[in-house]
């Protein structure tokens, strides 16, 4: 059975964020499109209701596109354009004038004010209706294959469709890549971003909850040649910490993951990992530690935490470097002092494995940018081929920057396909 489409039509394989925003635009801007989303699953916009915790973090509060850009650990260069043409302050205008109000949270984070991400997806929705946009769930492409006559012949499970131009906006499902690669695209092996490191240590063990607001990690990843012909490079961030029950987690350690992706995935999630738990020079805690001991030399040290560590991490570090019940800091040697201001601000640790960020299922690679004209988003391989959102090889750390990415990039698609052929 085929399903012809006829001319002017633009098929969307993929019903997430970027599919459904670059389907709504496109119609929206030219109402001679005839556009139709292919969704393989039988359910649409599932990373918009569960991201945030079923918030939906739809961007963030960054509106200046240089400092945006500095954001996403790929895409940084070729992203400038586009944002400069869409960026948060356009995805707020977007979703406020559909009813739609947006918040910024303390970290720069924006939500709708419902703080539910139904409020999102049923925006969407309802867009895509009042635009005719067919939506056809269930519909697993099977190939894609372009026709002499400059047309696309999706083939799928329960028929096939013709289109004249394309929008694949398949996030980093494994079919949206081989259909990019069937239709001459290069793809950068996709590996996981954004995740949680799984550290074994007596320093952290039986500690999680613990949170450090202003920590300085830096990590290096292990070789698996013993005699590698390049070092890796160290990533060090600054952010908050958070002791977890297989190890760590928290902005700055996904800030670390999303860097060193692929270094990371290449020294099979092995790492060396420093950490200065309070930001502070080890010369600095030394001397809040040595005026401890000069001010209260007949207390005990496990009486009163040295802010700002929480309580159960200080006696956990006295109890690493020696110090029990019954000493007093007039017992405190020069040398435990030193052993202490160390541990609080060069600790070393050894990443064993990486966790999972469930919420954002991230990866780093997809369709290779040098291969899209990020002025359109449309293949400089294959006529009429469009790109949107994480089947390229752009990702963005948390924090609503993946979806900025979706809105733009599909944004900019739609604009280029509303001035084809109206």
């Amino acid at each position: 059975m085929i399903i012809s489409v006829g001319r002017k039509k633009l098929i969307v394989i993929g019903g997430g964020a970027a599919g459904f925003f670059g389907a709504i635009n496109a119609a929206e801007k030219n109402p001679n499109l005839d556009v139709t989303i292919l969704e393989g699953s039988r359910r649409l916009l599932t990373k918009v209701k569960i991201s945030g915790g079923g918030r939906c973090n739809v961007t963030h509060s960054c509106f200046n596109p240089r400092d945006l850009v500095k954001n996403y650990p790929r895409g940084e260069k070729e992203l400038l354009g586009p944002f400069s043409r869409f960026q948060p302050e356009d995805t707020i205008a977007w979703y406020e004038s559909r009813g739609v109000k947006l918040k910024t949270e303390q970290d720069g984070r924006m939500f709708p004010t419902t703080d539910n991400s139904d409020t999102i997806v049923k925006c969407l929705l309802s867009a895509a209706q009042k635009n005719d946009i067919q939506i056809k769930k269930g519909m697993l492409v099977k190939s894609v294959v372009f026709k002499d006559n400059h047309q696309f012949l999706v083939q799928t499970r329960d028929g096939e469709f013709i289109g004249d131009y394309l929008l694949l906006a398949t996030g980093s499902s494994p079919i949206g890549y081989a259909i990019a690669k069937k239709l001459g695209h290069e793809i950068i092996e996709p590996v996981p971003s954004l995740f949680t490191f799984q550290i074994k240590s007596p320093l952290i063990d039986e500690l999680m909850g613990l949170s450090f607001p202003e920590a300085e990690l830096s990590m290096v990843p292990h070789h698996a040649d013993p005699q590698p012909k390049k070092k890796f490079k160290p990533f060090s961030f600054k952010g908050p910490v958070l002791i977890t029950h297989w190890g760590l987690s928290g902005p700055a350690v996904l800030k670390l993951s999303a860097w060193g992706a692929r270094e990371l995935a290449a020294s099979n999630y092995k790492a060396s990992l420093t950490i200065n738990w309070v930001n502070i020079s080890n010369k600095i805690i030394f001397e809040k530690i040595l005026e401890r001991k000069n001010n209260l030399p007949k207390q005990s040290p496990r009486t009163r935490t040295l802010d700002p560590l929480p309580k159960r991490f200080w006696l956990r570090l006295l109890d690493v470097v020696g110090v029990d019940e019954s000493s007093c800091w007039s017992d405190m040697s020069h040398q435990k002092i030193q052993d202490l201001s160390n541990l609080i601000t060069h600790t070393n640790l050894d990443i064993q494995g990486k966790g999972e960020f469930k919420e954002e299922f991230v990866t780093c690679g997809g369709v290779n940018l040098k291969e899209v004209d990020f002025r359109s988003m449309a293949s400089k391989i294959n006529p009429n081929l469009y790109f949107a959102g994480e089947i390229l090889n752009t990702d963005g750390i948390t924090g609503g920057f993946n979806f900025q990415n979706a809105w733009t990039t599909s944004y900019i698609a739609a604009v280029h396909l509303s001035t084809l052929q109206k």
